[in-house]
């Protein structure tokens, strides 16, 4: 537990969502913490042959961490793995890239660093767990897990009534820069035209309906992924760069080996 009053050494668990290389041997390791947040912070000799923890603070790693907080980058002290999500993913190109893509997601909603951010935390893990263990289409896990973090993150959309006058059936459209799903009446020029089983797919997504969503047609998973990707890159304002290699539609992304980085969608850690 950390004292912020005068005590310099602190603990928690985290997921490893990048690193840079620093110098010659140390690397700036990005992590999202359970208690936290999103912390920035150098492990020294890690990309020396023996390094005693390097190969602990790859991407997609579940970590317990010890930090040593300075005035610039906090420095680790120690590196135990929880949970190396990465080795099951790394060897599966769709569930790699869709893994990338949630942690680059993960780092651009935690914007503040060490701003405590438990859910975001428990959604990243969860979401990490369900891709590794393959009980779920990964592009269907990707769209879970973004409709999810965008909710909250206080962005959910509107998908079962309509995001200007609330009616609820006949819903026609779907505009982003308005919020989600529109009724006819509503529907605004330039809006997508998605048809209702997209609507009722993103809606299982979001609530976690399994059953529902992995009964979906292969059109209606395609349409939903461009739809939740062009809502959350919006609300971003720029792009989230791995999403261009995630597959989509049946498409595979460009050909070679992943260059390494890092559902039950979860709030609480349990199974959605």
């Amino acid at each position: 537990m950390r004292d912020n009053a005068r005590v310099s050494l602190y603990r928690d668990e985290g997921i490893v969502l990048r690193t840079q290389k620093l110098g010659e041997a140390d690397r700036i390791v990005t992590v999202l913490t359970r208690r936290t947040g999103r912390v920035r912070a150098a492990a020294k000799g890690v990309r020396k042959t023996r390094s005693r923890f390097g190969a602990r603070l790859e991407p997609f790693t579940h970590v317990d961490l010890q930090f040593y907080e300075r005035r610039s980058l906090d420095l680790i002290t120690q590196a135990e793995t929880l949970r190396p999500y990465g080795e099951p993913l790394v060897t599966d190109y769709p569930r790699y890239t869709a893994g990338t893509a949630m942690l680059e997601t993960a780092e651009r909603l935690t914007a503040e660093e060490k701003e405590p951010a438990l859910r975001q935390f428990l959604l990243l893990l969860g979401g990490l767990r369900t891709l590794a263990d393959g009980s779920h289409d990964p592009r269907l896990v990707l769209d879970a897990y973004l409709l999810r973090s965008l909710s909250v993150a206080g962005w959910a959309p509107a998908l079962d009534e309509c995001a200007r006058c609330g009616s609820r059936g006949r819903l026609r459209a779907f505009a982003i820069a308005s919020g989600g799903a529109m009724c006819g009446t509503c529907r605004q020029p330039g809006a997508a035209n998605p048809a209702p089983p997209t609507f009722q797919l993103m809606l299982a997504l979001l609530r976690g309906d399994w059953g529902h969503a992995d009964d979906s047609e292969p059109r209606h998973r395609a349409e939903c992924s461009g739809l939740v990707a062009a809502y959350l890159q919006w609300h971003l304002e720029h792009g989230i760069r791995s999403l261009r290699h995630v597959e989509r539609g049946g498409e595979r992304g460009p050909a070679g080996p992943p260059d390494p980085i890092a559902m039950d969608i979860t709030v609480n850690e349990e199974r959605v």
